[in-house]
């Protein structure tokens, strides 16, 4: 093996750890051990990241990194700091249901995560200079795809086309189990059609600020350190891992849905080099998850 191999095989091992560690998998672990998630874990994964970024700083080999290092680092210290808001006895008693209209509730969520979104947006402009560089533009939307065999994509394909195919399966595979569980009544539709609007505007900033922290910042700071399959498979993961204990569905059908798309939508930022494609296949599902969240409310 020669030194440039062991090098990149250096990088991608501390990348992976140092994701697996900030990621859902503790607080997944101790849930399956009947422990509830601390209040301090998020605090200790801003802990380990600040101690990883300086690691990055001053071990040659983890230099290249530094970049990812400081995007998780900033990830996890916005999330925890809008985290304690959102913990307050004040965001509680005003935005968290029961009592609380549905447009009001999801609209502080949304304002939190637009914040968390907007101060990656500002590291990322610092580090990267360009915002093409993070990939916060259209992008090609005619851009070929590397062909998938195994999912029947040859060569000569293009994301203008696939990105609408893939954003429709993807709705309709959480369309189905989704109505499934709820299984509304007519009368429950009709209630909840005036909250659609405000659903399709909730998935579109969802995906939106998903989009910017989960992909563009990892992929950007990564995917020139230890390859694009590596990145792929690193957010995959990443992002499954979020949605396990917390999405629509959980568990491992969560994991593996979300991180099908993560791999998707991956592919789909760096082949086309912007943020349209992806967003419209997270943004298909995601207005299916909070139309179902409208239906539960009028539900409830």
């Amino acid at each position: 093996m020669n030194t440039e191999t062991a090098s990149k095989r250096a990088l991608t091992i501390a990348a992976w750890v140092a994701m697996l560690i900030v990621s859902d998998l503790p607080d997944i672990l101790l849930t399956w051990l009947g422990e509830s998630i601390p209040p301090w874990m998020v605090w200790a994964k801003v802990g380990f990241l600040a101690l990883f970024l300086v690691m990055t700083r001053v071990t040659p080999l983890l230099r290249a990194l530094w970049q990812y290092a400081l995007i998780l680092l900033t990830l996890f210290l916005a999330l925890g700091l809008t985290n304690l808001l959102r913990n307050t006895a004040w965001f509680q008693s005003n935005f968290n249901y029961p009592g609380v209209p549905y447009f009001k509730g999801f609209a502080a969520v949304m304002a939190l995560d637009i914040l968390v979104a907007l101060t990656m947006i500002v590291v990322l402009c610092l580090i990267k200079r360009r915002r093409q560089a993070f990939f916060l533009t259209k992008g090609q939307m005619d851009a070929p795809i590397e062909p998938i065999r195994w999912l029947g994509i040859k060569p000569g394909e293009s994301w203008k086309t696939f990105t609408w195919i893939f954003a429709g399966v993807a709705g309709l595979a959480v369309f189905i189990p989704t109505i499934l569980s709820i299984a509304p009544s007519g009368d429950t539709i009709l209630r909840a059609l005036p909250l659609f609007p405000a659903a399709i505007f909730f998935a579109a900033v969802n995906a939106f600020t998903e989009e910017t922290y989960f992909r563009a910042s990892i992929l950007s700071t990564l995917h020139e350190t230890i390859g694009k399959n590596q990145t792929l498979l690193l957010t995959l993961t990443f992002f499954g891992l979020s949605h396990w204990l917390y999405g629509s569905p959980a568990g491992i059908v969560g994991f593996l849905m979300t991180g099908f798309l993560a791999w998707l939508m991956g592919r789909s930022m760096l082949e086309t080099k912007g943020m349209l494609s992806p967003w419209i296949i997270h943004f298909i599902p995601d207005v299916v998850v909070f139309m179902s969240y409208a239906l539960l409310f009028v539900q409830s």
